[in-house]
Parts: structure tokens; sequence; C-alpha cells
């Protein structure tokens, strides 16, 4: 019986194979989107799940207020893990570490010394770390090979990377140097993580070297400080609760470091974050990578939900539309005595068929999707379908999942006819046909209101990234780069080589030597305390370093006093026009002259223009720009000048030229420059990546949509035939019957459009709420969305329409 019945279906698909096809196309789209997005999620939300006890490893870290302001910080005081372990109790272990950054090692080999430049992933840990987070260990053990100063477990990856022809026994015993001063001997090799995971570490320097080593003890030993390269895992005991260890936390905090009168209104607390928040916790970050964003995840299985809703409502129109044509067959099977249950397992037989093929094709464009969004796509992604047995049982369900959503009413309607009224030619008796119309009508509209709102969404994306791109950020952009000179060697006489080259350049308009770019996602700040005599008003107050040609490299304003000098380091100092404001001089002219205590006090010379220092997510900040003679100015900032006809070549002669003079200074450093206006186009990334997404979302809904539409619009004028024809002998023009066909089309977006237009305006406002400079939602927005929606869906069923009308009547009224 089964064999007939796929008989049966392959024999109906060949028959109507537009409809058959279009239900295919609708419904691979929709599960290609699901599958990615399948991908996507299910890679995201499996970080780190893999831990034994995952449940009650936690990072501590610190939050601050500032004047009332939130700061968070992914790092602990450095006195913190040994407090703990002598006056903390219901922790069953707490592991102190300290990233590294970047750093340059050096490995001897066959007697000959090869260095590994710019090698992330290296650590400070001692055996707690491997406590908490447990590794295979391939040579040497947890307990011992961490436990004196200056011992290094690697990872079998970075082992082989050091020393490729060594068996990992072998590596035991060799020297590793970091930093050219950091001498440390192999004695531990662990296999890496194949598992998703943050914790991507795979050099572990012994935490005892910490102590005995000048430069880095002092990080040690203060309450006062707190950097987010010193991190702090703890695993409690499992009765423990998280308020119990937070309140120890911090009544430690008040014993070691009691709060000072000077810091009235500022608070600092630690606070438990658990471990599998940190792939998605934007406050406080992850190690190497940036974090996922759980709204984005949600929004993406959103649109996969919609593109497989749309596929499906194709398929429930197309075929309760077609219910009539296939009455006679079902009315004889029941007169042959087929039950009503048999002819539903027929019919979502077929159904399973034809999401079966859809399937089949969206698995074999998945490789190919992947490829196309490698932007997007986070890295390590990968869809293997024969190492991945949960994807295997995703798409199972989805196939059935699917073939339910779209045959089980379907299969109803179909099986529900009478058999009497269907041989008599009255299958359509009663309310069943007004009640199939009407659900047709009403999932149509659901269709464009998808699709609108999609295109509402993507317009509005768009007008924010160019308002965020364009608009005046109160500095300029465009034609500047800068370059870090390296952090170990900021030697002026090397750094005068360097510049006195570059302004000799004739491609360069000026050169400013500072601290960080005027815009950027890391800042430096602290609270200060101005006084007036009558009254004080604490702030927190970004500062940056420049010299004198800084704001003019950049372009910012000066809107009273006068410019700084390198006379000015020790005492003088720009502020912007925002902290004016905030001290209470109204004219910004009167704030010329004010002294500002940063320990030592230092005058206000100049005021500056407002300028935004992050995204405009971010609000403008209080700031203070001075000149720094050592510390804060290693970064050179390089304004270009217009590029003459000749295809960019001015420009790449001068990062030429840099490039060569600065292997001349920096031989063992990479020269590595950066144009200021990428650096900004890149706060946006995600906004970026969300309109790409939407495009496609938008693409994707009203492809679909349209097919539906046009199988519709085939199936109409194919039951309206010898209408069309007889309005035609009487009289009727082409565009009369163009008309009367297309007019409820019409209606049913101009509904999809009353209905999706409040929705849409809510989502986008809600979304907006993140900028503190925004565009406006502009009407124009709706109305465009609205008129593309109906010429897409006018274009498409006028294919059909107009070829009806333009039919000779003859052949139509033939048979009459």
């Amino acid at each position: 019986m089964i064999k007939n019945y796929f008989k049966i279906a392959l024999r109906g698909f060949w028959r109507h194979k537009v409809f058959t096809l279009i239900n295919i196309i609708g419904l691979s789209i929709g599960i290609s989107a699901a599958l990615v997005i399948y991908l996507i999620v299910h890679f995201d939300f499996t970080f780190d799940n893999f831990h034994p006890d995952k449940d009650r490893i936690y990072r501590v870290v610190t939050n601050y207020t500032f004047s009332g302001e939130a700061n968070y910080n992914s790092g602990v005081t450095g006195p913190l893990p040994d407090a703990v372990k002598n006056e903390v109790t219901g922790l069953e272990t707490s592991a102190p570490f300290f990233t590294q950054g970047e750093a340059n090692v050096t490995v001897t080999q066959n007697k000959k010394p090869e260095k590994f430049k710019h090698n992330t992933g290296v650590v400070f840990a001692g055996p707690e770390f491997f406590g908490i987070i447990q590794y295979k260990w391939l040579a040497g053990s947890a307990k011992s090979s961490l436990n004196g100063p200056y011992q290094l477990v690697l990872t079998s990856a970075q082992g082989k990377k050091y020393f490729p022809s060594l068996s990992y026994d072998q590596m035991l015993g060799k020297q590793v140097i970091y930093e050219d001063t950091i001498k440390t001997t192999v004695t531990g090799i662990v296999q890496e993580f194949t598992e998703n995971t943050d914790i991507t570490f795979h050099d572990f320097i012994s935490f005892e070297t910490m102590k005995v080593n000048n430069d880095l003890k002092q990080q040690l030993t203060e309450w006062g400080g707190t950097t987010s390269n010193s991190q702090f895992f703890i695993k409690l005991l499992p009765k423990t609760t998280v308020k119990n260890i937070e309140g120890q936390l911090n009544a430690l905090l008040k014993k070691h470091n009691p709060p000072k009168a000077e810091n009235k209104g500022s608070t600092q607390d630690f606070h438990l974050q658990p471990l599998g928040d940190l792939h998605f916790n934007s406050k406080y970050g992850t190690f190497d990578t940036s974090p996922a964003n759980k709204t984005t995840l949600y929004g993406l299985m959103v649109i996969a939900l919609f593109l497989l809703l749309l596929g499906c409502i194709n398929f429930i129109n197309l075929t309760t539309a077609q219910a009539g044509q296939r009455s006679k067959e079902i009315g004889i099977r029941k007169t042959m005595g087929s039950t009503r249950g048999q002819l539903i397992f027929q019919y979502l037989s077929e159904t399973f068929i034809i999401t079966l093929f859809a399937v089949l094709i969206a698995v074999a464009l998945t490789p190919l999707i992947l490829k196309l969004f490698a932007d997007f796509i986070p890295k390590g992604l990968t869809a293997n379908f024969f190492h991945q047995p949960d994807l295997i049982l995703f798409l199972f369900v989805l196939t059935v999942v699917v073939s339910l959503l779209s045959g089980f009413y379907p299969a109803l309607v179909l099986s529900g006819y009478k058999p009497i009224l269907v041989l008599k030619n009255q299958a359509y008796a009663g309310t069943s046909k007004t009640r199939n119309v009407w659900l047709r009508k009403s999932l149509t509209v659901t269709q464009f209101v998808i699709a609108q709102f999609f295109i509402m969404a993507t317009v509005l994306v768009s007008k924010q990234i160019y308002f965020a791109l364009h608009t005046d950020l109160g500095f300029k952009k465009d034609a500047i780069i800068y370059v870090y000179t390296p952090w170990k060697d900021r030697s002026q006489g090397h750094k005068q080589i360097l510049l006195d080259k570059i302004r000799s350049l004739p491609q360069v308009a000026l050169v400013s030597v500072g601290g960080d770019i005027p815009s950027s996602n890391g800042w430096n700040s602290q609270e200060i305390t101005y006084k007036d005599g009558k009254k004080e008003i604490k702030t927190d107050l970004q500062t940056k370093t420049g010299d004198e040609n800084y704001i003019k490299v950049y372009g910012i304003k000066l809107l009273a006093g006068r410019n700084i000098t390198m006379a000015d380091t020790a005492s003088g100092m720009l502020i912007n026009s925002n902290y004016a404001h905030i001290l209470g001089f109204k004219d910004v002219k009167q704030a010329i002259g004010k002294m500002i205590d940063f320990g030592k006090k230092k005058q206000i010379v100049g005021v500056i223009a407002d300028f935004h220092q992050a995204s405009l997510h971010a609000a403008i900040k209080p700031l203070a720009i001075y000149p720094s003679a050592k510390f804060n100015n290693g970064t050179i900032h390089i304004a270009l000048r217009p590029q003459t006809a000749n295809d960019g070549g001015d420009w790449k002669k001068a990062i030429a030229a840099i490039g060569e003079t600065w292997k001349q200074v920096y031989p063992d450093d990479d020269f590595d420059y950066h144009f200021f206006d990428e650096t900004v186009a890149k706060f946006y990334n995600t906004e970026q990546h969300t309109s790409t997404l939407l495009t496609w979302a938008t693409g994707l809904s009203i492809f679909i949509s349209c097919l539906g539409l046009l199988g519709l619009a085939i199936y109409t004028t194919n039951q309206r035939t010898k209408e069309i024809g007889v309005r035609k002998v009487l009289g009727a023009s082409v565009a009369q019957i163009v008309t009367l066909l297309s007019t409820e089309l019409i209606w049913l977006i101009l509904l999809a459009f009353v209905v999706v237009t409040p929705i849409a305006w809510y989502a986008m406002n809600k979304w907006m709420e993140s900028f503190v400079d925004r565009t406006a939602i502009s009407w124009w927005i709706f109305a465009i969305s609205g008129a593309a929606m109906l010429l897409a869906a006018v274009f498409t069923s006028s294919f059909q329409t107009i070829r009806a009308a333009i039919a000779n009547p003859v052949k139509s009224l033939r048979s009459e």
C-alpha cells in the first residue's frame, strides 16, 4: 500500500510540475536558512559545556560605579586570590591566572635560536588552574608541572610548533624564552580542547614566576588597582550559594581596602560570572574573541522560523487551492473503502516526499551558504554531516515538523470531502469553500506582513549605518593613518628618527605623537574632583595624550583658549565642551585658567568641541587631553595629503617609505599601520552584519512570497478562464481584466501594510534604543517598504494575469 502511495505521489508531482517546483523551492530556501542558522546557534551555545561540574565554575569579576555611572572589569585586584585561600569558605578550589597578551618567544633548536613573534594565548597559572579546567595530560602531571618558578606547560599543538621533531616526552626539559627575559623550562604537555571553548590558552607559565620576577610581582600586591589581565576562577562546593561567596568576597574587599572619604559616591564590588556566561557577556568580554550576542542569535532563530513559515504557507495555499482537482479521486477512494485516516496518511506522505527533496537541496546548498557568509559565520564552524550526529537528528526532526506543519491541514481538507457530493460535482457545497478561501487570504496576508517587516527593518538598519558613518563625529577621519611603536622600545632617539623621515615625505601633511586615537573601543579614565571654593564636582574624566599637532591632525575645533604645547606636560591641558558645562560654565571661555587636581594640579588652557570618543552607542563623555613626555606617547598619528589622480599611488609610496624606515629603526618588530576611517567603521561591524543578513532575509522572503503568489495567480486564472473569455466577448479590455484579477491582491497587500506598520515601528524603536545618537524613523521607510512589496507582487502576478487577459476567448469558450 505504501508503495502505491509513493507511485501516486510521484505521478501527481509530475502532473503538477509547476506547483511541485514552487513548493520544493520555497521549502528548500526555508530549510537551508534553518540549517545554517542551527549550525551558528548550536555552535555558540555549546561553548564550554563539556567541562566537568561546569555549573559550579565561576569567574570573579569587578563592578564599579563612578559618579553613578556603571563600569565593568573582568579582572580582580592582585592580592585577592591569596586572601580568598586563607579567609573564604565554601570553595572546592580557586585558581588565579594572569593573561600576558602578545609575547615574542625564542626557542633554541639544533643550537640555533628560532623566534616566534606575536604569540597570543600566553598565561601565568598555577596547578589549581588545571584542577578547575581539566585537560588530558600527555607528558608531566597537573600536580607538579607548575609548582615552581619558571616552569612551563604547553598544549600539544604549541609544543609541536616550538619543537616539531620531538615527541611530547622529549619536549620536557627544553627551554622557552619569553620577551628575552623570562626563561622557562617545559615541564608538561596537555592535549588542547577539540570542543568549542573560550579558554584557548596554549602557553602556561607557572604563577610562581610572577612572585619572583621584579617586573611582575607588583601586579599582585596592590588592593587599589584592577587590571583585566588579573583573572580569577573559582569552583564552589556543591551546596555553596553564589550569594554567600559574593558576600565573603566583598567583605574581604572592605577589610583590606576600606572606602575612603574622597571616594564618596563611588563603589566597587566583586561579582561571580558563570562559566557559561563568558561567551555571551560583552560587559566583561572573553579572553581572545569577541563575545557572541544572544539577541542576535535569537534574531537569527526568528528569521529561520519566518522563512520556514513562508515555505509552509506556500504549500498550504497551493495544496488547498488544488483540492477541487483531486476531489473525484477522493470520492472514488472513499467509495472503494478508504478511511479518512488512510487518506490523511497518503497526503502526509506526499508532503514528506516534497520536504525530503527540499532537505536534500538544503544540505547541498549549506556549504555554499557558509562560504557566502564567511565574514558573518563564526570561525571554526563547519557542517560535517557524517561526524555531527546532532545535525542528522536536527534534519530528521525538521523534516517531520515541516511535513506535519505543511501537510496536516491540507490532508484534513482533502480527506474531509463527502463522496456523494464529490461525485455530483458538489464538493464545495456548504461553507468549506469559503473557509478555504479565507484561510488562503489570511496566510497570504501573513506572508506579506513578514516580507514587509523585513523590508522596513533592512531600510532602517541601512539608514542608521549610513548615519553613523557619515554624521559629523567632531573630528576628521579620512586620509589619516596611525602606527603603534613597540611598547618595549619607547626611546626618544628611535622614535625621532622615524618621525623625521615621516615629516620629510611629500605625501604627509602633518604628524602628531601621543596616545590613543580620538575614537576607540578602549579608554583611560579616572575620577576627578573640581573645587571652585563653594562646591565640589566629582566626575569620571576620560583622558587622552597628544602633542600640539594632535587636534590639528584630527581637525578637532578649538572653542576657547589656546592649544597645548609640550611645555604643558606638567601643568596644562585641554578639556572638551561637555566637561566645561558639567563644571558649571555656561560660556566655555570661563573655564580657561581653572585648575583641576590630577594628583598634581593642571590648568585648563583651552576648550575643544565635543567629539565621539567611541561609537554612537555611547554618549560623549567628559574628556581631557594633555601632553605626555614618556609613557603615553607611543602612537604616531599621520595626516596624509589629498592624492593626485594616480590610483592611490601617493599614499602607497608614503606607507612603503615609512615601512622601510620602520624596519631600520625597529628590525625585530613588524610594521603595522591602520587607517583611522576603517577603525571607526569597525565599530559598526555588528550592524553591518545585521544589515547583510536582513538584506538576504528580505530578498528570500519576497522571493518565497512571490513564488506562492505566482502559483495562486496560475490557479486563479485557470479557474476563471471561461469568465475571462465571456468578459472579453462582452467588450472588456485587457486593462480591465488585469485590474479585476489584481484588485484582490492589492487589497491583501494594503491590509498587510496596515498590520505590519505598528509592529515594525515598535521593533525599530527598541533596536534604536542602543544608540545615543540615531537617525529618525522617517515615514518614507514605511512608504517605500509598502510600495516595494506592492510592485514586487503586482509584477509577479502580472505574468499570469496579462497572459490570461490577452488569450483568445474562442479557445476558452469553444467547449461551451
